[in-house]
């Protein structure tokens, strides 16, 4: 089965870096029009080098910024054809220390980019009758672990928000899904492993993350842009409203 993207547009967000850039680099590979964007400008200067993608710098915590980012890509692309809400941090902690500003930066970022970038393209997908929306969570959305405030709480709201719009989009050929990341590879993984005081290198800390998952290791960045890339294409034509984990069979529920 060939996956290819060929005259079709994509934007993501959080496209600078770790898994943004490895879905970056397989939706171009595949023949496709990518914009990332990202707030930082010399990582979207190096991201867009290394994929051929159009750098969008904005803030997408912000309307304004969503406004920003959607516009630029849609003017150099011509039309948003598929929509990544990739962007996040990891925010975590016990519940009564995570403070009103903390789970509103939480939410803004993650919860309500996705809603107001999906609102943005969703007139001319439906109007075209062909569109992508994915929503990349993490397992907490399905299984919320303690201290996991507040990404798990805005994590299981974009699981809810994927189904609705999932919903009231196929009818009209917006096709929206959701990935729910484990173990992956990136950089948010490689800043862990740095905090980690026990002086283990990279490949052994890898090693020791990798044991509680069924397949023994812990997951590639192209190898969730695979899955992403599978959902963007017509190979993915027929399925909607799903939260897909990829996570090697690490999560207590599916």
């Amino acid at each position: 089965m060939q996956l290819s993207l060929a005259n079709r547009t994509a934007l993501i967000t959080g496209g600078s870096k770790g898994l943004g850039l490895a879905m970056a680099r397989a939706f171009t590979e595949a023949g496709g029009k990518v914009a990332i964007v990202a707030r930082g400008e010399a990582d979207l200067r190096e991201a867009a080098s290394a994929t051929g993608a159009v750098p969008v710098r904005a803030d997408i915590a912000t309307a304004e910024g969503c406004e920003t980012a959607f516009r630029e890509a849609a003017a150099a692309l011509g039309r948003i054809d598929i929509l990544v809400n990739n962007a996040g941090t990891s925010q975590r902690g016990a519940f009564p220390s995570v403070s009103d500003a903390l789970w509103q930066q939480d939410l803004d970022l993650k919860l309500f980019a996705a809603i107001r970038l999906s609102r943005l393209a969703w007139a001319g997908m439906a109007e075209r009758r062909w569109g992508r929306i994915i929503n990349v969570l993490n397992t907490g959305a399905k299984a919320p672990p303690a201290e996991g405030a507040p990404t798990a709480v805005s994590r299981a709201a974009g699981m809810a928000l994927t189904k609705v719009m999932a919903n009231e989009g196929a009818p009209h050929g917006i096709l929206v899904n959701a990935l729910l990341v484990g173990i992956i590879e990136s950089d948010q993984w490689v800043r862990r492993h740095a905090a980690d005081p026990r002086g283990l290198s990279f490949e052994e800390w890898k090693q020791e993350a990798g044991r509680p998952v069924p397949l023994g290791r812990i997951g590639r960045a192209e190898e969730f842009a695979a899955t992403a890339l599978f959902l963007a294409s017509e190979a993915g034509s027929y399925v909607a409203g799903t939260a897909i984990n990829v996570d090697g069979g690490r999560s207590p529920v599916v």
